[in-house]
């Protein structure tokens, strides 16, 4: 496979979900060792893997393989144009995978990094307004 795309995307989800290959392995119902394979580019998986594996990450299949397929920019392609949702998924991957938040998500879940990185784009005044609201649902649950 060019590039080895698909490979280094499906590793980066499982990681960026807090998965081991084991996990993964269960929830697709095959071995450990072939979801390995997928991870290492030496098996492709099924198109029916593709939809369970984009359906595990809550994925479209659609932005599941735009964010894998490498197109050659010389050539047209009569595909889509990226949908939003690939776009930001795109984006919040490349945010975590950043060196210097690599460290600092390290023991932060999936829904916790995603807040953290849509937190971090908004005006100060979002900011607050995020906080004060989060405030009342987190009093509203104690009562």
């Amino acid at each position: 496979m060019k590039g080895q795309l698909l490979p280094e995307k499906l590793k980066e989800l499982r990681k960026l979900h807090g998965y081991t290959q084991d996990d993964v392995a269960a929830a697709l119902g095959i071995v450990r060792q072939t979801y390995s394979h997928y991870e290492t580019g030496r098996r492709l998986p099924t198109p029916d893997m593709l939809f369970r594996l984009a359906g595990l990450y809550s994925v479209s299949m659609d932005d599941l393989m735009q964010l894998t397929t490498d197109l050659d920019r010389d050539i047209h392609y009569d595909a889509p144009m990226p949908t939003q949702s690939s776009r930001d998924l795109a984006d919040f991957l490349e945010y975590i995978n950043r060196p210097e938040n690599q460290k600092r998500f390290r023991h932060f879940d999936r829904s916790e990094k995603e807040l953290l990185y849509y937190f971090e784009t908004l005006s100060e005044e979002d900011k607050q307004e995020i906080i004060e609201f989060t405030k009342i649902k987190s009093r509203k649950k104690k009562t």
